[in-house]
């Protein structure tokens, strides 16, 4: 294809520094060394701060600039193109011709992973981040090729021409490869994870990068599910993982998947109208974030973790605000958060305020994609919107279905039994619209919740009623009454009683604990 005539980032590379040609040596050395401190350093060490300071505002040198220095090496020089990509799509507005190029390069590299005998090690850093950036780049793809308004008519003719090119069963189908080559589905299946979690990923005398990338791949099969709209697919693709009981799993082996892997879980939960599951998520990783935020404020992630930190707390705002109920199983400092965040705002969502629950669903949910092409010669018919509008229209459905409920909820707490004519006329509406008003309340006061198997999508129906009722006729008039159940939920405080005596406990203890001496620095183990 003939990209070169509006390639708008090639450059001349004619003298390449001699301090970068020495990481590229360096890097080399080490991974076929199989050094992994040293990779780990020059990876998120070397390589962001030589960025910043040659290639702040373009890409490194092409990888013809630098074979001759790793021995013409195919792997190495797969994995610096993988680099020069991800620094590519960070730095500038990439063309066409590298989006393609790089969609190339990931599937030589896939290729060489899934069909070679890979014996090399990596940083799970990197490996994640490899998985991570694969699928934000066909997120890219799939959006650049909707914004068809400024695009000539040379370049749509392009476009056409790349209907193979980050093609989303193609995404899928690498990301299930690497899954089952890596047999990562029996490994946890067989013993949870125990022996990866005891080794932080690195196995001894075993390359983790098939394994890894296996693992970061179930991942990422939920994270292109949810992209589409696929909530219930994305959950099924966690049957190897359990969410809620190998926290220590995910947070050794990495804090970016960690947060992703919760992040989506929790909004396809949303989206199925399993507010419990999303609410235990959400406090799950809000509470994570809370303890370890501090330790990663040197990292190049941190603004990263802030702002998805914020994102769900705006979902943690609409499941409260679709749930009320949800608030008594949140941890007492996420709720303090939450409150904190959106007091006031939650007031108004409790009263039914749309226009919230969709400023808090644009500002939380994910960038979706539409997985077709869009219509090349009808340029108008869809815009890169709307993907999000649809999943946007979607969600106002389901807070339309209980807005009108807060104040049905308000009029019923104010009676004991109330006849069916006199509450429709409270209300200003007709009985038949009542009734169907009081069905959508006790259908809401009943939540699909995860019952711990395999299937994340099962579960079985839980009450999350503060308030019940039911319906019966009087027996001396024949009128139909709204009776409130004796049975009303009602919050109690003995659960967050026991954490803070479990807490002043600790205090004391650490108190009246004797001081520990200090102990001799240990020598570094390199």
């Amino acid at each position: 294809m003939a990209f070169r005539d509006y390639d708008p980032y090639e450059r001349d590379y004619g003298i390449v520094p001699d301090i970068v040609k020495q990481f590229v040596v360096y890097l080399y050395r080490h991974i076929r060394e199989r050094n992994i401190p040293e990779i780990e350093s020059m990876y998120e060490v070397s390589f962001p701060k030589l960025s910043d300071r040659y290639f702040k505002q373009g890409p490194w040198p092409p990888v013809d600039a630098i074979s001759d220095l790793v021995d013409q090496d195919h792997v190495f020089c797969l994995l610096y193109k993988e680099l020069y990509f991800r620094h590519l799509y960070a730095k500038t507005q990439p063309s066409l011709r590298a989006r393609c190029e790089s969609w190339d390069n990931y599937c030589d590299l896939f290729g060489v992973i899934l069909h070679g005998n890979v014996n090399m090690l990596l940083p799970n850093s990197w490996l994640w981040a490899m998985v991570d950036e694969f699928l934000y780049q066909f997120q890219s793809f799939a959006q650049y090729r909707t914004k068809l308004a400024g695009k000539s008519a040379e370049e749509i003719e392009l476009l056409k021409k790349c209907d193979k090119v980050w093609n989303i069963l193609d995404v899928l189908n690498v990301l299930q490869a690497l899954i089952d080559k890596s047999g990562i589905v029996a490994e946890l299946s067989r013993d949870g994870g125990a022996e990866l979690a005891a080794h932080d990923g690195y196995i001894p005398g075993q390359s983790n990068v098939l394994r890894m990338l296996g693992y970061f791949s179930l991942v990422g099969q939920l994270r292109v599910h949810c992209l589409i709209g696929d909530y219930s697919t994305g959950l099924q693709s966690l049957f190897p993982l359990n969410l809620f009981e190998r926290g220590k799993l995910y947070t050794q082996l990495l804090s970016g998947c960690h947060i992703t892997l919760f992040y989506y879980s929790s909004f396809a939960y949303l989206m199925l109208q399993r507010y419990t599951d999303a609410g235990r998520c959400l406090n799950a990783i809000l509470s994570y974030i809370h303890r370890v935020k501090q330790l990663h404020a040197r990292n190049a992630a941190y603004d990263q973790i802030l702002k998805k930190n914020e994102q769900m707390y705006a979902l943690l705002a609409l499941v409260v605000g679709l749930c009320p109920a949800v608030q008594s199983t949140l941890d007492e400092h996420v709720l303090v958060a939450l409150k904190d965040k959106f007091g006031e705002k939650l007031q108004r969502m409790f009263r039914g305020d749309e226009g919230l629950f969709d400023e808090a669903f644009m500002y939380g949910c994910p960038k979706f994609i539409t997985a077709a092409p869009p219509a090349y010669d009808n340029p108008s018919a869809a815009g890169p919107q709307e993907a999000y509008l649809r999943q946007r229209s979607l969600f106002l459905r389901q807070v339309g279905g209980v807005s009108r409920l807060p104040l049905l909820k308000q009029y019923l707490l104010l009676y004991s039994s109330i006849s069916l004519p006199k509450l429709a006329g409270l209300l200003e509406t007709d009985e038949a619209t009542l009734r169907t008003a009081l069905a959508c309340l006790k259908k809401s006061n009943y939540c699909l919740q995860w019952d711990g198997g395999r299937d994340m999508t099962s579960g079985s129906f839980t009450s999350t009623a503060d308030i019940d009722f039911y319906i019966d006729v009087d027996t001396a008039t024949g009128a139909e009454l709204v009776m409130l159940s004796d049975n009303i939920t009602t919050r109690h405080q003995a659960e967050l009683l026991s954490r803070h005596i479990v807490k002043f406990e600790a205090i004391v203890r650490d108190l009246e604990a004797p001081p520990v001496a200090a102990a001799a620095p240990a020598q570094a183990a390199y």
